[in-house]
């Protein structure tokens, strides 16, 4: 059995939807510290002159270090209603656009109090259009209290996982061989992103990667999934 896991990340990249359909089934790590300027609550789309940001603004002053799955959005600004416009902006004329502006549309009606939660109702529906199906969980749920490479060992442990799946990144700071002497494979994610069909794209030097995954569908639609080779 192949499990991953991530921090929920907003509107994440390709790359963390390929982890998942590779997976038998993935970790929410909602329970680690959040980080600011990363993209937890922030990701990138395409505009005709290049690429933005579109960031949801949270509740930090006077918080500390907080844990992802308590970080508030700071809805004093009017970010759901900004990041509406800039997606219409940006993406109005492609190919799919009103495939999944509809859904956007219901999600930014909403006031989302909790960052996480938020989050995860985004990838849900995405891993639902793009018919993934992997279970997922959250490691609030699994009763894991320990941390770095032992946090994941006792998260493959708890559901009963032979090997895990890392991002490429886990190179960098993973314990080998506290994996071996667990008797769990690791194993690293090979992701190459694609080249597709973008919008302002004129050549494929003109490609711009690693947008959010809205980049993929607003252009592909249903071909997203066979464009991911998932």
């Amino acid at each position: 059995m192949i499990i991953s896991v991530h921090q929920p990340q907003y509107i994440p990249w390709l790359g963390f939807f390929d982890k998942i359909a590779h997976s038998d089934a993935f970790v929410f790590l909602d329970n680690v510290q959040y980080k600011p300027r990363e993209f937890q609550n922030r990701n990138k789309i395409r505009t005709k002159d290049g690429w933005m940001w579109l960031s949801v603004p949270v509740m930090s002053k006077a918080r500390g270090r907080q844990i992802i799955s308590n970080v508030i959005i700071d809805n004093e600004l009017d970010w759901r209603k900004e990041h509406l416009m800039s997606l219409r902006t940006s993406y109005g004329r492609a190919r799919y656009f009103d495939r999944y502006f509809p859904f956007l549309e219901g999600l930014y009606s909403k006031r989302w109090e909790k960052l996480a939660e938020l989050n995860v109702e985004i990838i849900r529906y995405v891993l639902k259009d793009l018919s993934v199906d992997t279970p997922l969980y959250f490691e609030s749920g699994l009763g894991i209290i320990t941390a770095k490479t032992s946090r994941i060992i006792d998260i493959c442990k708890a559901l009963k996982a032979d090997r895990y799946l890392s991002g490429s990144g886990g190179r960098d700071y993973l314990d080998v061989e506290k994996f071996k002497s667990s008797d769990i494979k690791l194993i690293y994610q090979d992701f190459r992103h694609p080249v597709y069909a973008q919008q302002f794209m004129k050549t494929e030097e003109n490609f711009i990667p690693y947008m959010s995954i809205l980049d993929l569908l607003f252009n592909e639609g249903p071909n997203a999934r066979e464009v991911l080779k998932i």
